[in-house]
């Protein structure tokens, strides 16, 4: 009785919630799960669970933008993840959404993504459809994480309203809003599983709450004028090269953008039930994203560059799935990885999976030695 009063104790916010928001009571697992002692809520107890898995300490050496360089200011991927949860917090605090959701969704929505940020996932997508294992992408790897390869393959058994929203976080296609579609746990695993199968099937990814939609807007709030700042302290770019039609309602500081983005979302979509910004303010982060993206994404690895970690994810790839085919066991594959996993991953799941699975989970400094060691072999 005395830890159900102290659950009650950690709902107590939901009286004030909007009716928008999504309700703890709404809560659907992927397996049934006794949750009667425990203290905290659902979404609560996902935050745990995401936080205190082995992916989520892998964020702290991953590519966000700029690779290999000597400045510690330079943001990395664990940084990125923090700014879009307090991003997405404030939003949903505004709004009398369900923070836990989605803090949730926004501390778990980039676990999936690879070495080398969004250029090794490139090549690992091009290896992906090579080895016939459909199309890699760092949000449907984020939840395949989450879901199936933590926790010795026994996964973490999150709520869907948490596994959705990372699902459909991708902030590379802005919208002016974005309205939540209703979904049942049949219809969230339909959506993973097509996006193995369908190309662009992740472009139609709708959230399922609105916490999701906050999320998935927060995460190109997050990344926008910290890119540029970051970009600015490598010497890629000067402050001034910015557009004035775009500094005269943004900003030129990644705090006058941020504050800016959210104010504007606040305004517009406070008691309704989807996410906007102004026409005003959507034109401008519009013209910002593809400026970042003429400027700064297309230019943070030189074309020799781009060559080296293609052959590099190439020779790593091919080389640990002939170590898996040889049932070479002294490899780091099994040493780190399978040896770790439960039998059902590893009778259940083919050679060219797992070696997908294991390149996705590496920090940038496993791999680059991963890569290092391999050539020795080779030589």
């Amino acid at each position: 009785m005395e830890n159900k009063n102290i659950y009650n104790s950690m709902l107590i916010n939901e009286k004030y919630m909007s009716e928008f928001a999504t309700r703890d009571k709404d809560a659907i697992r992927l397996k049934e799960e006794d949750m009667s002692n425990d203290i905290r809520p659902n979404y609560y107890h996902d935050i745990d669970r995401i936080i205190y898995s082995l992916a989520y300490t892998r964020y702290m050496d991953k590519t966000q933008v700029f690779s290999n360089i000597d400045n510690d200011h330079i943001t990395k991927r664990m940084i990125h993840v923090q700014f879009v949860s307090k991003i997405a917090r404030t939003i949903s605090r505004a709004l009398g959404l369900n923070e836990d959701l989605t803090e949730a969704i926004a501390l778990g929505h980039d676990i999936g993504h690879v070495p080398f940020g969004h250029l090794g996932e490139r090549y690992l997508n091009e290896i992906s459809l090579r080895f016939n294992e459909g199309y890699f992408m760092h949000n449907v790897e984020s939840v395949r994480e989450l879901m199936t390869l933590e926790n010795d393959g026994n996964g973490k058994n999150l709520c869907i309203q948490t596994l959705d929203g990372m699902l459909c976080h991708n902030g590379e296609f802005l919208q002016s809003n974005y309205m939540p579609k209703k979904k049942t746990k049949e219809d969230f695993l339909k959506d993973y599983e097509e996006c193995y199968k369908t190309k662009d099937y992740y472009k139609e990814l709708i959230p399922m709450t609105m916490e999701g939609c906050v999320v998935r807007i927060s995460d190109i709030i997050g990344y926008l004028g910290r890119d540029i700042e970051d970009a600015i302290r490598l010497g890629v770019l000067d402050k001034e090269s910015i557009p004035d039609s775009i500094k005269a309602i943004l900003g030129d500081s990644n705090k006058n953008i941020v504050n800016t983005i959210v104010e504007d979302i606040i305004k517009n979509s406070y008691g309704k039930n989807y996410i906007a910004m102004s026409p005003f303010v959507y034109n401008a982060v519009k013209d910002l994203k593809d400026f970042n993206y003429f400027n700064i994404y297309d230019k943070a690895n030189s074309p020799e560059e781009k060559k080296h970690i293609k052959e590099m994810f190439n020779l790593v790839a091919d080389t640990v799935l002939e170590q898996l085919n040889n049932n070479d066991t002294n490899a780091n594959i099994y040493r780190t990885f399978l040896d770790n996993m439960n039998d059902d991953y590893l009778n259940n799941t083919t050679n060219e999976r797992k070696v997908i699975d294991y390149i996705a989970g590496m920090t940038d400094y496993y791999f680059t030695r991963e890569y290092e060691n391999i050539k020795k072999l080779t030589k």
